[in-house]
């Protein structure tokens, strides 16, 4: 979850460019108009308050920065949201986007911010994956047209699996910047009693403390493509696509292992193209 900071008057514009060749910008571009635009101001919202729970700076200015972003929340909700929010604003009413999601967002990156996550709890690990990935999804179900249960158990589900495919997927980038999301369950089933995030990605034991995490996350993917096949066809042609995306990382990271030293997981553009290919005409 690195990257450097942006201003907060970032664009949709802005984020479709950072975005331009990931699985989530390929995902979007099948969308109709209007909604490729609202996911695009959304995926802007998450780019900006991650770039700040990830910026290096001092974190008083940094919860300063999403006290702000809170503030900006509130006037979408109003009649003169501030110029650079007033694409978001429009995607918030023509979709009906709720503030509760867009603000459990944000603490959810506060929780960055307060202090390094280092080994938390499953409650606290569910915690945080439902404030960065399923309060997203929550927001996006609305955009896509989903009934609001199936869009509600989507959002549940397919977040979990996504956040924590990342967090098994960027072990080694979080280790750098002194965060470690493995729970503490899982390190100390494996007989990791170390928490310092550098130590547990050399210790011989880490493939075990990540074996229920990879086995949390394929039965959330189990559930969301259940809720999908359900599902109308034309409204989770995105999110399949990214759940698919997303189903090859965790297959490379397992086909990988967790020894040292890790080589970076990468996506097979062409399989990615196959995909989208596949669920982009009805």
């Amino acid at each position: 979850m690195s990257g450097q900071a942006i201003q907060l008057e970032a664009t949709a514009d802005d984020a479709s460019k950072r975005a331009s060749g990931s699985s989530f910008y390929l995902a979007m571009r099948i969308l109709p108009p209007a909604q490729r635009q609202a996911m695009f101001e959304i995926y802007s919202f998450c780019r900006a308050v991650d770039d700040i729970a990830d910026d290096p700076g001092e974190r008083e200015a940094r919860l300063a920065q999403l006290a702000q972003w809170r503030r900006d929340v509130d006037a979408l909700y109003g009649d003169c949201p501030p110029p650079p929010r007033r694409g978001l604003a429009e995607a918030t009413r023509r979709f009906g986007l709720g503030r509760e999601d867009f603000l459990a967002v944000i603490d959810g990156m506060e929780m960055d911010v307060l202090a390094d996550i280092r080994a938390p709890d499953l409650a606290t690990l569910d915690l945080y994956c439902d404030r960065v990935a399923s309060a997203v999804g929550r927001l996006s179900v609305r955009v896509f047209g989903l009934d609001a249960r199936s869009g509600h158990d989507l959002a549940h589900h397919l977040g979990r699996a996504l956040q924590l495919t990342n967090i098994l997927r960027d072990l080694d980038e979080d280790a750098e910047i002194g965060r470690l999301y493995l729970p503490r369950e899982a390190l100390i089933d494996a007989g990791i009693v170390d928490t310092d995030p550098r130590a547990v990605m050399t210790h011989p034991a880490l493939a075990g403390a990540c074996a229920p995490i990879i086995g949390r996350a394929q039965g959330h993917f189990e559930c969301a493509d259940a809720i999908m096949r359900a599902a109308p066809r034309r409204a989770v042609r995105a999110p399949r696509i990214m759940g698919e995306a997303y189903k090859l990382y965790l297959h490379g990271l397992v086909a990988r292992g967790f020894a040292a030293p890790r080589a970076r997981v990468r996506l097979n553009r062409a399989r990615l193209l196959w995909i989208i290919l596949r669920h982009a005409v009805i």
